[in-house]
This record gives C-alpha cells, sequence and structure tokens, in this order.
C-alpha cells in the first residue's frame, strides 16, 4: 500500500468515527428529551392528582364542621331536655 492509501483509509476511518459520533449525540438527545417530557407529564399528573386530594379534603373538612355544629345543637337540645325532665319528675 502506498502513502496515499494509508491518507485514504485513515481519513475514511476518521469520517466513519466522526459519523457514528454526531449519529450517537443525536440519538443521546432525543432520548433525553423524550424523557424529560415524560417526567413532565408525570409531574403533571402528580399534580393534578394533588389538587383532587386537596378538594377532596377541603370538602371533607367542611362536612365535618357541619356535622360539629349539628352535634352540637343537638348536645344544646339534650341538655335542655334533660332540664325539663328533671323538672317534671
Amino acid at each position: 500500500m502506498s502513502e496515499h492509501d494509508w491518507t485514504e483509509v485513515v481519513g475514511a476511518v476518521g469520517l466513519f468515527a466522526l459519523v457514528i459520533s454526531v449519529i450517537t449525540t443525536i440519538i443521546v438527545q432525543v432520548a433525553r428529551t423524550w424523557r424529560a417530557k415524560a417526567v413532565l407529564a408525570r409531574e403533571g399528573e402528580y399534580k393534578r392528582l394533588a389538587e383532587t386530594a386537596v378538594r377532596t379534603q377541603e370538602g371533607t373538612e367542611r362536612q365535618l364542621a357541619e356535622l360539629g355544629s349539628r352535634l352540637s345543637q343537638m348536645e344544646a337540645r339534650m341538655t335542655s331536655l334533660e332540664r325539663v325532665l328533671k323538672e317534671v319528675e
């Protein structure tokens, strides 16, 4: 082989290495982009789930407050009824 042939071989190997490097870089970047999109979608789902949980908890708190006031009213009525019954005895 002549010196010119070796130059062509080295050039071809270098070009092949460059093409492989570029393709690998592109694949890695596309994979990172897809992964980032998946993470954002998952975070959106978690946010939506957290908002639903907060709304549900607020509704439960309102119901508990309402039940607490009803229980207080019933307790007051029961106390007055006990007083009336004691007076009747």
